[in-house]
Order: C-alpha cells, then structure tokens, then sequence
C-alpha cells in the first residue's frame, strides 16, 4: 500500500490540473507583461522622444510683485508661469493672474495650449487636431490628471497626444501607442481592473494564493509518484528500516 492513498492522489492531481486551467491565462499575463516591463525603455513609454531635450524658459524683466497687480489678495503660495510667451502668476494654486496688469485669467485658450504644446514638442511634430475635455473615466489615459484639460494630437503611426491643463497651463503628459500598451498590461499585471494603481486588490490577492496552492500541489505530486521516494518510504508513512 503505498505511504499516500490512490484517492487522495487523484484529489491532488485533478485540483493541480484544473488550479492550472483557470491560472493558466493569468500566469501567461505575468509572464508576458513582466517581459513587456523588462524590455522597454521607461522614457519612451512617457514620450520623451516626442518631446524637446530642453525646454528654455522665458525670462521677463521689470515684473511687478504680485502686491501691486493684486493688492486685494492673500497669498499662501505663489508661481510665475509662462502662458504663451505672457507673464502670469499662478496664485494659491487656483488662480492665474497676469503679472502686468493684474487680470485674472479664469482658463487659457486653445491657441494658447497649441503654443504651450509647440514649445514642448519636437517641431516635427504635425498637429492633426485639439479637443478640449472636462470629464475623464477610470481607463481614460488621461486619468487623475486636472481638468478642464486640451488634448492636441499629432500624426503618426503611435497616434501621440499632449495634454496642457486648461487651468492653469501647465503641459502634463504625453500619451501614445507604447505607453497604451504598456498601461494595459501594466492593468493585467495588477489585476486593479479600475485605477491600475492598487497593488492590494482582493483579486489579486486570491489569485497570488491560488497561484502558491497550485505550486505546492505540483511539488506534492512529484513527491508522491516520485520512484526514489517510493523507496525511501514505507507503508504508512513509516522510514523503512536499512
């Protein structure tokens, strides 16, 4: 009688093999993504051979403070921003207000966010439309980023697209071909099917669990039909005598 019932074994191999049929896919996503992530250069995945090496600031002379243009406001914090070639102070991070003449700016124009873009991008770059959006959804690309924002895409195979917060002008991302594929393999390889950013999901949880018991099965089965441990064990799990 062997040291592990028939029985049990049958147990052991039929959960091992159907452990494995419903793991199967999501082990080749692991596998797959993990090359994915390993092969790739995280810079291109953000853009940056789209974008400019170096992006000069402008500089502006004789500003008055932000005391004199708008006397009538508290300051917490404060920024001078370049929005299309014109001075702006960014107050309290919630208000542009010119550096000059002390008007306030409740969002910037399309022309301007096309002239932010071009100060940014290659000038290779061919623009093929602008949209503006105020809503994004839990997969949308440009996702968690502020809003109203202006996408301006370009032509090309990889299909790129800047976004310039329409708030306050600031270009924020830049979003292709690569950086999709990478987004939704990086969703696979999380298992967080909404945000992609949570790592302690119950899915993927019950998945790294399933994933160990059908590991430990597959040692259990090698141990229990293996011929030298056949022979190191007696009946009943007793050490035979040498």
């Amino acid at each position: 009688m062997p040291f592990v019932k028939r029985k049990a074994a049958s147990y052991i191999r039929k959960a091992h093999r159907y452990l494995g049929i419903f793991l199967g896919i999501q082990f080749l996503m692991w596998t797959i993504s993990g090359m994915y992530f390993s092969w790739t250069d995280i810079d291109e995945i953000h853009g940056d051979h789209f974008r400019k090496n170096h992006v000069h600031p402008t500089t502006f002379s004789y500003l008055p403070g932000i005391s004199e243009v708008a006397p009538q406001m508290q300051i917490n914090s404060l920024q001078l921003k370049d929005i299309a070639g014109e001075p702006y102070y960014w107050v309290n991070n919630e208000k542009l207000v010119h550096a000059r003449n002390g008007e306030q700016k409740q969002e910037i124009t399309e022309d301007e966010a096309v002239k932010i873009a071009k100060k940014h991008m290659l000038d290779s770059m061919k623009i093929t439309g602008v949209e503006k959006i105020t809503e994004t959804g839990d997969h949308h690309e440009y996702r968690g980023g502020p809003l109203p924002a202006y996408v301006i895409s370009y032509a090309g195979q990889e299909k790129p697209k800047a976004y310039i917060s329409a708030v306050d002008g600031t270009f924020k991302s830049v979003r292709h071909r690569d950086w999709r594929w990478f987004d939704f393999l990086w969703m696979t390889h999380t298992m967080d099917y909404d945000t992609r950013d949570d790592f302690n999901t119950s899915i993927l949880r019950a998945f790294s669990l399933l994933g160990l018991i059908t590991v430990l099965s597959g040692f259990v089965l090698w141990f229990i039909s293996s011929p030298t441990m056949m022979g190191v064990f007696g009946k009943k799990g007793k050490r035979k005598k040498r």
